[in-house]
């Protein structure tokens, strides 16, 4: 397989930075592309320049917002201009990385989002793969530093299947360097998990404190239940437990 000029959107973040080093690993020239890099994905400034000559594009933005609408919003316009400029530097192959279960999660506005782009990704003019992924080790103390107060943490019954960035990173790495393939397989870790286990398991690990109360709220209702998030049966299963990583915690 030859080498190819493939940027990574996002590439100063955990997941970004951990593609960046996949990719560069295979022997890829790699364009980093992120806001304190000077490339403006809201505004589109920069993007030209980034582009030119790039073969690939990997997407794994991250965009905090605070409801549904502004999430709908910011996902949509950067992704709307990061597209547009990849039709017109004659960009291959736009590799979307999602989140398992992001078509069930009506109320929850960062799913909300993450459906917006899949669907600007999908009905675009550059040849797509979109890589729906389940959450990650640290998921769970995630939420729990969200809702923490006082010593009580909230956090919703969930079933996922966490995994490892690294794993994934080396996914999107694979198909970058690949031929579109639309809709991927989803990708997980190697077994499933209950999340309120998951977030006492990582408190005790790191020597943490905090009550936890499960409970269903507007970030996570009740369609989230069950086996929403979970991978669906031809999933991609990556090596990494949720063992492995804990035992990094310490």
């Amino acid at each position: 397989m030859r080498n190819l000029r493939i940027a990574v959107a996002g590439a100063t973040g955990n997941i970004g930075a951990l593609t960046v080093a996949a990719l560069e690993r295979a022997g890829h020239d790699v364009v980093r592309i992120s806001r304190s890099l000077g490339v403006d994905l809201a505004t589109g400034d920069g993007l030209a320049a980034a582009l030119a000559g790039v073969d690939a594009v990997v997407d794994v933005t991250n965009i905090p917002a605070a409801d549904r609408d502004e999430a709908v919003a910011l996902f949509g316009a950067a992704t709307r201009n990061l597209l547009a400029a990849e039709a017109r530097a004659r960009v291959r192959h736009h590799v979307l990385l999602s989140i398992i279960g992001v078509q069930r999660m009506e109320l929850n506005a960062h799913y909300a989002g993450k459906r917006e782009q899949e669907r600007l990704v999908s009905e675009g003019s550059v040849p797509w793969t979109i890589v729906p992924a389940a959450q990650f080790h640290d998921f769970a103390a995630m939420i729990t530093g969200w809702t923490e107060q006082d010593g009580v943490a909230t956090l919703p019954p969930l079933l996922v299947q966490p995994v490892a960035p690294g794993d994934v990173a080396d996914v999107l790495a694979e198909i970058a360097a690949g031929e579109p393939l639309g809709r991927y397989r989803d990708v997980a870790g190697p077994e499933p998990q209950d999340l309120v286990d998951m977030a006492r398991r990582t408190n005790d690990a790191r020597g943490r404190a905090v009550r936890l109360v499960p409970t269903w709220s507007s970030v996570f209702d009740t369609t989230a239940a069950g086996n929403a998030l979970l991978p669906g049966p031809d999933a991609r299963l990556a090596p990494t437990t949720f063992d492995a990583w804990l035992a990094t915690q310490s």
